[in-house]
Parts: C-alpha cells; sequence; structure tokens
C-alpha cells in the first residue's frame, strides 16, 4: 500500500542517532552524517588520510592516495562493535536513574589495490612523466545505525501522549478526508486516528456542528518510559583511480555506489496508578524499515611539497539515494472500570510502503602529511560538510512514490542545519616491522545555534579517540585498531504546541570499535 509517513508521531531529534518516523528531516541528516571507515591502518590514525596516500582507506577519502601505491595488494577487515546508549528524562518531575540500551554488531570491508606502476612493469627509468598509478575496488561501511534509546520518568497530564492527542492534527468529523471517524471507519492512517480507535479521545459532534475532542480523564502522576533500538548500516562499493605524475603530483578519480538498510522498533508507554479514572495504561508501537540505493563520485589531488611533506585535498559530489521505507504503528489501551474490569484496545495502522529520493550534502577535504624518516608520520584533516544542503525529494516514477511536496521539509533543514568542521589527526610510529598508531577525530554538530531543544553545539560534537598496532613482514600485513566513540542524542518522543512542555530525553552514547586488517601485497 503506497502512503507517505506523514500521520506518524514525529519525535524531534538532535544528535548522532535519530528516533524519528516518516520522510523529514531526521532522515536526511541520517544518510548525511558518515563516519571514517576502511583498513585498520586508517582506523588507527583517527582517519586523517587525505594526504598520506598508500592506503587502501584512499578509496573512500581521496583516490588520488592510490598513485603512491607501488604494489599491488588484497586486503579483509572484519570488525565488531559493542555500543550502549544511556537514557535520562530531563524534564522529569520525579526523575529516574538513567537506563541502557546496548547494540552489538559485525562488520566486514575488505577490498584490492592493482599497481600499473611503469617500473614496477618492467620499464626501468623510463623518463615519462606519467609513472603510473593504482586501479581500486572494494567495500567500505560508512555509517554504523546500531544503537538505542531507554529511558523512564514521571511526566504530567499536559505533556503526556494525552496531551499530543488533545492536539489533533486532522479533521474530527466527515468523509473522504482522512478524519478521525472516517478512519475508524475505513482504516487508521494517522495517530490520532489510533487515539480515537483506543478509547483515548471520543468526538462530540455538538448541536451547533462544532465538533469537540474528548479525551479520557486522568490524575496523578504518569509513569513515562520508551524503549528504541535501531539497527543497520550504510556501505560503499568503491571503483577509484590514482596517478603519479613525475611523483610529485597524484590525481585520483573514484565511483561509490551506495546500498543503506535501517530498521527501528519503538515503544513507548505510559501508565497511572490511581483508581478513582478507569486509565490503567498505553504503550504506542512503531515498526520502520529503510532500505535505499545511491551513487556519488569524487575527485582527489596531492602534492609532494618536499619529499617529508604532503599536502592533499578532495571532494565528494551529493550522493543521490531512492529510498523505500516499510512501516506500522499500533496502539494498546487498558481500562479498568466497575462495569467492566478488564477492558483493551488495539487498533493498528497495518503495513504500509512509500518511495522518495534524499539527497545528502557536498563534502570537501584538506589534509597536510609529513613523514618522520624511517620512523613515522604525523597527519591531519579538516573536512567541510554543508548539512543544510541535504534535501528530500518526491519519487512519482515508483509505483510506490507520489508527487508529495517536501518543501516544508526541505525549509525545516536549510533553517536548521547548518555547516559543520569536522577534525582528524593521527600519527604512526614505526619500530623494526611493527607500527604504533594513535588517532582522535571530531565531528561537529550539524546544527545551528538555535536548533530545538535548546542543546549547545559542544553538546552535540562526536568525540572518537583512535590506537592500533601493525605488523609488516615480507608480503604480508596485519594491523588492528580500536575507535572510542562519545556522543550526546537529544529527542523528543513526540512535538506538542508548546515545544517547551514536551519530554526532552538525553542520551550518552559510547560505542567501542575493534578491526583486524590482513593482506599481502604482490
Amino acid at each position: 500500500m503506497k502512503k507517505r509517513i506523514l500521520w506518524l508521531s514525529l519525535p524531534l531529534a538532535l544528535g548522532q542517532a535519530s528516533y524519528s518516523y516518516g520522510q523529514n528531516a531526521d532522515d536526511a541528516l541520517r544518510y548525511s552524517r558518515l563516519q571514517f571507515g576502511g583498513s585498520a591502518r586508517t582506523l588507527g590514525i583517527g582517519g586523517a588520510n587525505v594526504a598520506l596516500g598508500a592506503d587502501y582507506g584512499s578509496v573512500s577519502s581521496n583516490p588520488a592516495g592510490l598513485g603512491l601505491y607501488q604494489k599491488s595488494e588484497i586486503q579483509i577487515t572484519p570488525g565488531f562493535s559493542i555500543g550502549q546508549g544511556e537514557g535520562t528524562l530531563l524534564n522529569s518531575t520525579k526523575p529516574a536513574g538513567p537506563l541502557s540500551q546496548n547494540a552489538n554488531n559485525f562488520n566486514f570491508s575488505g577490498g584490492a589495490v592493482f599497481s600499473s606502476r611503469r617500473s614496477r612493469l618492467g620499464y626501468g627509468n623510463d623518463d615519462s612523466a606519467w609513472k603510473g598509478g593504482a586501479f581500486a575496488i572494494g567495500f567500505t561501511r560508512i555509517a554504523d545505525f546500531n544503537g538505542g534509546s531507554n529511558y523512564s520518568g514521571t511526566v504530567n497530564d499536559n505533556t503526556s501522549l494525552l496531551q499530543r492527542l488533545r492536539e489533533y492534527r486532522v479533521p474530527l468529523t466527515g468523509t473522504n478526508n482522512g478524519s478521525i471517524e472516517d478512519q475508524y471507519k475505513n482504516g487508521y492512517t494517522t495517530l490520532d486516528g489510533l487515539g480515537y480507535g483506543a478509547f483515548l479521545t471520543e468526538v462530540d459532534t455538538g448541536k451547533r456542528g462544532q465538533d469537540t475532542l474528548l479525551t479520557q480523564t486522568r490524575r496523578g502522576d504518569i509513569v513515562q518510559g520508551e524503549r528504541i533500538q535501531t539497527t543497520g548500516s550504510m556501505s560503499q562499493f568503491d571503483l577509484a583511480y590514482g596517478g603519479s605524475y613525475r611523483d610529485k603530483l597524484y590525481i585520483g578519480l573514484g565511483l561509490g555506489i551506495v546500498t543503506s538498510n535501517f530498521h527501528s522498533r519503538r515503544t513507548l508507554t505510559e501508565s497511572e496508578s490511581d483508581q478513582s479514572t478507569p486509565f490503567v495504561n498505553l504503550a504506542l508501537y512503531d515498526d520502520v524499515q529503510t532500505s535505499g540505493t545511491g551513487f556519488n563520485a569524487r575527485l582527489g589531488l596531492i602534492y609532494r611539497v618536499v619529499d617529508a611533506v604532503r599536502i592533499g585535498a578532495s571532494v565528494q559530489t551529493p550522493t543521490w539515494m531512492r529510498m523505500t521505507d516499510t512501516y506500522s504503528q499500533s496502539l494498546t489501551t487498558n481500562f479498568n472500570s466497575p462495569s467492566n474490569p478488564s477492558e483493551n484496545y488495539s487498533p493498528s495502522t497495518g503495513t504500509n510502503q512509500y518511495a522518495y529520493n534524499i539527497t545528502t550534502p557536498f563534502r570537501a577535504n584538506g589534509g597536510v602529511a609529513v613523514t618522520i624518516g624511517k620512523y613515522g608520520f604525523l597527519t591531519g584533516d579538516i573536512e567541510y560538510v554543508g548539512y543544510q544542503q541535504a534535501r528530500l525529494d518526491s519519487n512519482p516514477s515508483s509505483t510506490l512514490g507520489d508527487n508529495a511536496d517536501f518543501s516544508d521539509t526541505n525549509a525545516y533543514i536549510q533553517q536548521n542545519y547548518a555547516k559543520a568542521v569536522n577534525l582528524r589527526f593521527g600519527g604512526e610510529a614505526r619500530l623494526d616491522i611493527f607500527r604504533v598508531r594513535l588517532g582522535y577525530a571530531r565531528y561537529g554538530s550539524p546544527y545551528t545555534a538555535t536548533t530545538v531543544l535548546n542543546q549547545s553545539a559542544t553538546n552535540l560534537a562526536q568525540n572518537n579517540y583512535t590506537a592500533g598496532l601493525g605488523l609488516r613482514t615480507g608480503n604480508f600485513f596485519l594491523d588492528a585498531a580500536g575507535v572510542y566513540s562519545r556522543y550526546n542524542t537529544y529527542y523528543s518522543p513526540y512535538e506538542l504546541s508548546n515545544s517547551a512542555s514536551q519530554p526532552t530525553v538525553q542520551v550518552k552514547n559510547d560505542r567501542f570499535t575493534t578491526t583486524l586488517t590482513a593482506g599481502f601485497t604482490f
């Protein structure tokens, strides 16, 4: 069934993870915020390899680095991530302790580089200005969506989900207009319709035709809790080539084919212990699965200033993606009254699908690498991302799409998302056949200073601390790396007309990722 998800409860989200439902600004941000990936060597130095070169990580950061390869190479990189999100309801009337939600997953990257270096192919002291280059093919994870949130706290009735239902978004009565009563007869498509079907609300038509929405009476404290679990990732299949001009200037081109899979399951509950009212509890269930494919291209340069110093730059086009959402929502309520001591309702929307397009922002990178003789190197990168350039569009060519207008969503993106700067630094020490690496990466906030939920940019930056070890012997190499990431997420589980009243949840996210790269040269 084709239906755009305007009807789902729309949380307002801030931070690395997004817990929103429906084609909106949070979806655009989810696929625009990338993470550094590639080989364990790249991860060990904080992803700072724009000017470094001669590493498989150049495929997705700066393909010019392939021009520095002297030999061909094949490598594989399995990895494992351990994550935890600790949720707290910030504006609870009776704060509860934070609750944690774990998210662990395996991942895999790998690829091959085929060198066409002229000296390697037997041209000897050939005086051609072009010294050859290398072609690479491979697969890299560029975003990890595994995460979650879990919180519990006390709210007032005027800040609860029932208050959201009082601020109904669709007509109360009428036919063929998606009204609450029409949904009750013909199938639910909105949260307002589900609330009506679950007997949380009732429509009073009135004698003069003025419809009024009535809601269940609740007294005392309301305990609200929410559990969210997200899984999935975004990966990129790369084809790239980098060439060397006089071993001074290196030029590279790359094409990326992106695949994405995201799955979110949410349960929001509210309960009341006051026995003077019939209401006992409610549970709202959301399930959203999104799959997509797209492509991008990148161009890169590296210039050798002197033997020990290289500077690099690369640009990546926007990624153009076609997405398909599969989603459902249901609401269960329980009541206890003298006439009916155990009364419950469970209306559901059923399963729906919708197709649309997302365009992620242009990206630009600059970097410097300094070689310290045979002892190692230091490297640093700076990346620019204009998150306000992300946009959503309809996909009328799909049988699951339509000509929906996303102008309001795109206006919100331009107003609330900002230009961000990401910084990456790293270094490697060489000890005979061994390598020791350290790195740090800070990814800036994608939000403007006036973004909702009143969180500063400092609270929304992501910090990554990395370390690694390596072994080089003959034609074989082995690298290991660990990345510890910390960042905060802030979101509201639903939107109220008075934004100051809606619940705000803080999630402290910690993730440790370990990878192992094994390969050989030939």
